[in-house]
């Protein structure tokens, strides 16, 4: 989760920004991959197969996004539900790294990604970006779209919103 301020006191606005893997189009995070573990799927999906990761944490140290975490052991929640909740993939694994994989099976299914259907505030969206009608190419049009780090050149599939909030909290600073 990052946290950033906007605007000058007395109306300063904080943001919440939850960070994922960004999926992205040139991922630093394969380049360093010295198994390959780390690949791209068809559908730009950025996945790793747990059966090649050593856990060397090069992937980790490479990920400007920080959206990696190297698995020391398995941890539960409640019993025989390990976390992340409901990825069987990771089921005994330890000494690997893992990731967001956008609920990849899931998504199969025709179902959005977990975090999306589960967030009490519908602030996720799932979609095409090749279908200039769909909603998420809609929001990602809009003025409030911006990426994370795009001087990286990772060129980040995620998008966010500024909030009407925080949107109005920077033209505020803008002026001043």
């Amino acid at each position: 989760m990052l946290e950033h301020e906007v605007g000058k006191t007395p109306a300063v606005t904080r943001l919440f920004i939850p960070v994922l893997c960004n999926h992205c189009e040139n991922p630093p995070c394969r380049e360093v991959c010295p198994t390959r573990a780390t690949y791209v799927d068809e559908n730009g999906v950025v996945l790793v197969d747990y059966d090649k990761c050593i856990g060397c944490r090069a992937c980790v140290a490479a990920c400007p996004y920080l959206s990696r975490t190297y698995v020391h052991r398995e941890r539960y929640y409640f019993p025989d539900t390990p976390i992340p909740h409901s990825v069987r993939e990771l089921r005994g694994l330890e000494g690997v790294v893992q990731k967001c994989n956008l609920c990849v099976a899931r998504v199969k299914r025709g179902e959005p990604p977990a975090c999306v259907e589960v967030c009490p505030t519908s602030c996720r969206a799932y979609g095409d970006l090749e279908d200039a009608e769909s909603e998420v190419s809609v929001l990602v049009a809009s003025e409030r779209s911006f990426q994370l780090l795009p001087e990286k050149r990772t060129a980040p599939k995620v998008h966010y919103l500024l909030t009407n909030k925080a949107a109005l909290a920077r033209e505020e600073a803008g002026r001043r």
